[in-house]
């Protein structure tokens, strides 16, 4: 017991140290401030459904970590620096405004009074920009405004071709609220499959789902219900689901799985065994694996899922390990990669070509990873340089 209550301080303070988010959580500038358009690489339009309440507290943080039992829907336009260094969100320190020349800087904040009013004004983004829509579902200690930044830093460095939607859940954005934010994501499955089914409604062809840490529990849950309904792909259109260190028990993912079905499109599962925010996880779970640390890739695969281990790439979240699709540089553009060829052509294509990839993007940066992905077929590992 002694062990184990040593390990929970630590891996509890690391976590307060380094945080999965921020400590504070402010969107918006007390006062606009103006740069020349020269110092902006580009603007992105991140359309939101969310199950938070509309913060009234601190206006400036637009939703905070209270839980709504309705989905509200807005936009927030983010510009993002030109000096901004790929798998980097540069962000203002505690309450003070975003510089746009230095900083990512929520600029506009647009409210929908209902979902026809969102679906009408995302549907027409979505046919403006090319018939895809990428869905992000941020994970546990995520304030509103972290989930914001993420997505448009994901969006951006991806150069992904179509439309940003965040689905954002009400978490506490506390570490100690672990408990609280579980409760948060089960209480937020509906809405999540109810924003789906919306954006499959659009012209939009393919839906794109990116999902982390705690959020993954959230979206396997949604694709499940969906798939007891019989509408697991969507009419077709789901594309990419893209699990990134998932904190679901492996158990449990099982038995998702099991429900939901071997997968039609291309579903990848990202772990790594030195990710440290999962071990906390763990140990409040009663040292139960989850998914994003699980030793056994093979045994993961046979769901008909790709693993793709990340272990020997390095994260850039001060050591906790918990993002390294998202800031690490050259895992990004690998990512970017995929989600820029539509998913009914990528799951036709050969792991080769991701090799080939891979191989490439490290010779260009002299960056040196193992990327090993584990596919019910194969085992193929990247090297990443070289």
């Amino acid at each position: 017991m002694t062990l184990r209550f040593n390990r929970f301080v630590a891996v509890t303070l690391t976590l307060l140290v380094a945080g999965c988010a921020g400590n504070t959580h402010d969107l918006l500038n007390k006062t606009t401030v103006t740069v020349p358009a020269s110092d902006i690489a580009a603007t992105h339009e991140i359309f939101v459904a969310t199950t938070r309440q509309q913060a009234t507290k601190d206006s400036r943080q637009v939703f905070d970590g209270d839980r709504s039992l309705t989905t509200s829907y807005a936009r927030v336009d983010v510009t993002v620096p030109k000096v901004h260094q790929v798998g980097a969100i540069e962000r203002a320190k505690g309450s003070a405004n975003s510089n746009p020349a230095k900083q990512f800087t929520a600029t506009d904040v647009v409210h929908y009074a209902d979902a026809p009013q969102f679906a009408k004004a995302v549907g027409a983004d979505i046919a403006m920009r090319g018939d895809r829509a990428l869905v992000f579902v941020h994970g546990f200690n995520n304030g509103f405004d972290d989930g914001i930044y993420r997505l448009t830093q994901i969006a951006h460095d991806t150069k992904y071709p179509g439309t940003p939607v965040l689905f954002s859940w009400a978490s506490s954005a506390k570490t100690t609220g672990y408990i609280y934010d579980k409760d948060s994501a089960n209480a937020a499955r509906d809405d999540l499959e109810a924003t789906l089914r919306m954006l499959a409604k659009t012209r939009v062809k393919s839906i794109d789902i990116i999902a982390h840490s705690m959020g993954t529990w959230l979206t396997m849950e949604a694709l499940r219900q969906l798939a007891i309904t019989g509408d697991r792909d969507l009419g077709g259109k789901l594309g990419y689901v893209v699990l990134a260190s998932p904190d679901i028990d492996v158990d449990v993912f099982k038995k998702q799985m099991i429900r939901y079905g071997k997968p039609d499109k291309p579903f990848a599962v990202l772990l790594s065994a030195d990710d440290r925010a999962l071990k906390l996880s763990s140990l409040i779970s009663g040292d139960k694996p989850r998914v994003g640390d699980y030793g056994n890739a093979a045994d993961l695969a046979s769901y008909g899922v790709s693993v793709v281990d990340l272990t020997k790439a390095k994260g850039g979240d001060g050591g906790l390990n918990h993002a390294k699709f998202a800031d690490n540089p050259i895992l990004v553009q690998l990512l970017g990669n995929r989600l820029r060829t539509p998913a009914g052509l990528a799951a036709d294509e050969s792991p080769a070509d991701l090799a080939n990839v891979g191989e490439g993007l490290g010779k260009a940066v002299g960056s040196v990873a193992d990327v090993v992905i584990t596919t019910p077929f194969k085992v193929l590992t990247i090297v990443t340089g070289g």
